[in-house]
């Protein structure tokens, strides 16, 4: 494998192949010609396992490998299980990471999150401001886990000189994404929310918070591309944004989601509910610099999750 050419053939492992993230990157890698994709599901491997974990790397030795493994949740999740969302990432990335670390591994992407910049980071936050203030507390235990990740990356390619890299996507939606109301975030559950509004006839749906926090978000197709755009032509140590570009406050979104939805009636604030960061806008310059961009528009990423979520629940 060259400096900037993967090789096709080469079996490359996607961590998390069958969530929101991997998935798509698994079609992604599909759609470019990868013939030798390899993929567990959680049953099959248990990434919180280490001794499997090294057996499997021992079996399968994947030249390349896209780390989108993790336990994922929205707000409510998070804050009511920090305890789960520091330990299992942390043990995920860890027994990952060090499996491939023994393996030399001579490719690999580290995907963490938006999460990991400080909560009152100055917008749009650069790569630069990891590590300089206090983290959002509704989800600082996810954000240190893959923080720890970048840094275990960063310190490997000190040590080691393994040209591995680290992404920070923003808010990611699409298909393959989690509807269920207690755990899923925003993007999803106000999808289901509008969805089963419209179904019953009702007047309104409820969102959480004013309304008023900004996000960015992107479709999870756009953040494949750009993961097997870094993988071919990315080599520095500094962890790179993948944004979208531009942000919409929720309340925005949420009468968005209901255009697309069909859902007429409208939207209502349980402002007692935490609205979380205030703002949240990726600086994804130094990505765009080296020649890539998004190409999925907000309204229709929508409704090509919309179309995704009656597929998945019809019948």
């Amino acid at each position: 494998m060259s400096e900037f050419e993967l090789d096709r053939e080469a079996p490359v492992y996607v961590a998390g192949h069958r969530g929101l993230v991997g998935s798509a990157v698994h079609r992604q890698l599909q759609a470019e010609g990868f013939t030798n994709l390899i993929g567990r599901s959680s049953a099959e491997l248990d990434l919180r396992n280490r001794a499997d974990v090294f057996d499997f790397f021992a079996e399968t030795q994947p030249e390349v490998v896209v780390l989108a493994a993790a336990k994922v949740g929205g707000i409510l999740a998070n804050n009511n299980y920090p305890h789960d969302f520091i330990s299992e990432n942390l043990q995920i990335q860890v027994n990952v990471l060090d499996a491939a670390l023994e393996q030399r591994v001579p490719r690999l992407v580290f995907l963490g999150s938006s999460c990991i910049y400080p909560k009152f980071a100055e917008q749009p936050i650069t790569e630069d401001s990891l590590l300089t203030g206090k983290l959002e507390p509704t989800n600082d235990a996810y954000a240190i886990a893959k923080i720890a990740g970048i840094l275990q990356v960063q310190a490997t390619r000190r040590q080691y000189g393994l040209p591995w890299i680290s992404a920070m996507p923003t808010n990611l939606y699409g298909p393959g994404d989690n509807f269920d109301l207690t755990s899923s975030h925003v993007m999803p559950a106000l999808i289901r929310k509008a969805h089963e509004a419209k179904l019953a006839g009702a007047d309104s749906f409820e969102i959480w918070g004013s309304g008023t926090p900004l996000r960015e978000f992107m479709h999870v197709d756009d953040l494949a591309d750009a993961c097997v755009f870094l993988l071919k032509t990315y080599h520095g140590d500094l962890p790179l944004n993948i944004g979208y570009g531009s942000d919409v406050s929720i309340g925005e979104l949420a009468e968005l989601v209901a255009k697309v939805v069909g859902f007429t009636g409208s939207v209502t604030r349980d402002t007692t509910k935490p609205d979380g960061t205030p703002r949240k806008l990726m600086d994804s310059t130094r990505l765009h610099g080296l020649g890539w961009a998004p190409a999925i528009a907000l309204e229709l990423g929508i409704a090509d999750a919309y179309r995704h979520f009656l597929a998945a629940n019809a019948g």
